[in-house]
């Protein structure tokens, strides 16, 4: 492996979503934000939509992080009786966080799931009326307690219409000022399309906040290269010439997942030639070898003739 060849403590372009790895350039950061703000609002319903390989699961998972630390810190000065200096709260909300990540499940099982995220202990034989009937009691508790559950659905574009319709009557259940339980869909664009569907509009409907993740722009490239290496603790100087980031780019077409597996390539064939700098040429045989990034390695020759 390329590890101690570059001085690097763990692979930096991995395709798995580590939240050490994430990365705050202007739309990730305003999607994080987007997020931040709905929860706490108390929104019921969000959606953040994304091409395959945007980012949008470590974005998720960057996002109940967030959350899961306002828990921590609003428990601890809950604990220590803290308070702003007017004599208020401190900020801060408590979270209970239910992830699913393939809701491609009927209606009772997709409830199950639910239920068992939240810890729920229910009977084997229990039918879907009584399932509902416990998860709205464990909501409705968690209120009591001052607790916002909070679900996010991955890949929701796979959910069919039918369990989509059975989130949204959990949805129903509301205090005066909050709803008992609020929804994050995570999916590809078709999610958008399965949205317009008749039989659920009045989800759609209820979608108060939505943010749509783009490809990483030409001038993000310099700069996410840079944070990957530097929290794998490159410590060297430049490691992609200009060339190779631009090809990179361009090969890629700006897709997080795409832009690692390419440089992951990229850094295994400069290994294997004993170089120390990511050239063109590397990259070049590493879009070669990678199907999906053809197409942008062919545009790019194109434009070059």
């Amino acid at each position: 492996m390329y590890l101690a060849h570059f001085g690097l403590s763990e692979p930096p372009f991995g395709i798995t979503p580590d939240t050490s790895f994430f990365f705050s350039c202007a739309d990730y950061q305003q999607a994080l934000n987007t997020l931040l703000i709905a929860v706490r609002n108390g929104e019921g319903f969000i959606k953040i939509t994304g091409e395959v390989g945007t980012g949008k699961t470590l974005l998720c998972r960057q996002f109940l992080a967030s959350i899961n630390k306002d828990s921590n810190d609003a428990q601890q000065h809950d604990v220590q009786g803290c308070t702003s200096g007017a004599g208020g709260r401190m900020p801060g909300a408590a979270f209970v966080t239910a992830y699913i990540p393939n809701p491609y499940l009927e209606p009772r099982t997709l409830l199950l799931a639910l239920a068992d995220e939240l810890r729920l202990v229910l009977r084997k034989d229990a039918n879907q009326h009584q399932l509902l009937k416990s998860l709205t009691r464990a909501l409705l508790r968690f209120a009591k307690q001052g607790k916002r559950v909070v679900l996010c659905l991955d890949e929701a574009q796979a959910m069919p219409l039918e369990s989509m319709e059975a989130i949204r009557l959990l949805t129903n259940l509301e205090t005066e000022k909050n709803k008992l339980l609020q929804i994050i869909l995570f999916g590809q664009p078709e999610l958008n399309i399965r949205l317009q569907q008749d039989s659920i509009r009045q989800l759609n409907q209820r979608i108060t906040f939505h943010y749509h993740l783009t490809p990483l722009k030409r001038g993000d490239m310099d700069y996410y290269l840079s944070h990957r290496l530097k929290v794998a603790k490159f410590s060297g100087g430049q490691l992609f010439s200009q060339p190779a980031v631009k090809l990179l780019h361009a090969a890629s077409g700006g897709i997080p997942r795409l832009v690692n597996i390419l440089a992951h390539k990229a850094l295994m064939l400069a290994y294997g030639e004993g170089k120390q700098h990511i050239e063109a040429r590397h990259v070049r045989a590493a879009a070669t070898d990678t199907e999906s990034a053809k197409h942008g390695l062919w545009r790019w020759l194109a434009m070059l003739q």
